[in-house]
């Protein structure tokens, strides 16, 4: 096994929302894979009783520093993919995994989960 087929990813907490009691937590430290294999991260999350619709995002800090947007996921909705991210979300444990399948060496990188407060418009917009 070559070094330069070897992936970090490393993950950080990020918190979003309103001025009410919300926030996301990711515990794991660095992990590391080989070229095509798969990883699995983490996000748990809080929100206060009167959050009704919210979003999840995941994003990722290349070494430059770019964010980049990866998938987001919204309350109401099954499991969210997009290529070669998917996510495994289970509202009642206020929990979200993102999945990356075949892993490149681009996918070195840092991952944020954050979560956004939706109000009842944004979310009759989405479900239009």
């Amino acid at each position: 096994m070559s070094l330069s087929s070897l992936l970090w990813v490393f993950l950080v907490f990020t918190f979003s929302g309103s001025d009410v009691a919300q926030k996301v937590i990711q515990d794991q430290s660095d992990i590391i894979r080989q070229e095509w294999q798969s990883v699995i991260l983490n996000c748990q999350y809080e929100i206060s009783w009167s959050t009704y619709y919210y979003s999840i995002y995941w994003y990722k800090q290349l070494p430059r520093g770019q964010m980049t947007f990866l998938i987001r996921q919204y309350s109401e909705d099954n499991n969210a993919g997009n290529g070669r991210y998917s996510v495994n979300f289970q509202k009642a444990y206020k929990s979200v995994r993102l999945t990356i399948s075949a892993l490149q060496l681009e996918d070195s990188a840092k991952y944020f989960c954050a979560l956004r407060e939706l109000s009842r418009t944004i979310k009759a917009a989405h479900s239009a």
